[in-house]
């Protein structure tokens, strides 16, 4: 990727910078005050703070390999819709499709949707 000054960088690819960096903080940067993540597998939503202590957590683990084959869908100013494999200390690996709300240029609202691969 080429960096240029003056032009934006798509959220996508600044945000698949910081988790292959595992940059929490650069993460987190992106994400609105507002923030809210449905995390429906467990029927909770996180707050911006609880989504940092969640990622800086998986980001400390040795065993953080997430994401790969990570592919944006489609984005624009309002929305990014993505998918990649993830793999989890509790839960095997599973392919997910996340879409990120955007408004003012943050991340306001994730939701994802994901299916276990079998190994």
């Amino acid at each position: 990727m080429v960096w240029r000054v003056g032009v934006d960088v798509a959220i996508f690819e600044r945000l698949h910078q910081a988790l292959s960096a595992r940059d929490a903080k650069a993460y987190v940067n992106l994400l609105d005050d507002d923030y809210r993540f449905i995390r429906h597998r467990y029927g909770a939503t996180l707050n911006k703070s609880e989504m940092e202590a969640l990622l800086c957590s998986m980001m400390d683990a040795e065993t953080f390999r997430w994401p790969q084959d990570a592919r944006c869908i489609y984005e624009n100013d309002e929305i990014l819709v993505e998918h990649h494999v993830a793999d989890f200390a509790d839960a095997g690996t599973e392919a997910v499709l996340a879409v990120h709300l955007i408004k003012d240029g943050k991340i306001i609202r994730t939701e994802t949707g994901a299916t276990t691969i079998d190994a």
